[in-house]
């Protein structure tokens, strides 16, 4: 096969050359004009939602949702529970309260001295299976009518204490 020549190879090269070194000085060049200062912006306060407006965002073609938490999520003691206890769960009522609130976002009183007695109380089989029903009515079916339900919602905490036994 027979080569090309080309007619001015030294010029070509010379040529190439000089854009390789324009192109790489011009990378290389700094601008002496400083960067306009951003001053930061002063904190504006959130404006009042306006009277009867409601949040809504749009899922599918005809679904609304408004955009509010549900009353279980602020009261942590309306959820809807459905819970079977585990047949390796020793019968006993403190148990079954702790296994209740397992993830409810509430602990058991612990050390609670008056509660004891609640707690090593044996589970009866008809609280093997509870729900679906409040978490509230849940813990107040286990203690049974002569203790009473007391909420600490600060520290989450669920605490029983003893009815106080009418006169006759």
């Amino acid at each position: 096969m027979p080569s090309i020549r080309r007619p001015y190879p030294t010029r070509h090269a010379a040529l190439v050359a000089s854009l390789i070194v324009i192109a790489l000085t011009a990378g290389c060049a700094t601008s002496s004009v400083a960067p306009p200062v951003i001053e930061p912006e002063p904190e504006t306060q959130a404006r009042p939602v306006p009277e009867g407006w409601i949040p809504i965002v749009r899922y599918g073609r005809y679904t609304l949702v408004e955009l509010v938490p549900e009353a279980a999520q602020q009261d942590l003691l309306l959820q809807v529970i459905d819970v079977s206890m585990p047949a390796t769960l020793p019968a006993t009522v403190g148990d079954a309260l702790r296994y209740v609130l397992l993830r409810s976002g509430y602990t058991l009183c612990a050390a609670d001295p008056d509660a004891a007695a609640l707690h090593h109380l044996p589970l009866p089989a008809a609280h093997l299976r509870l729900g679906p029903l409040f978490l509230r009515d849940a813990l107040l079916t286990l203690a049974g009518p002569a203790w009473e339900l007391q909420v600490d919602d600060v520290a989450r905490r669920v605490c029983f204490t003893q009815q106080p036994e009418p006169l006759p």
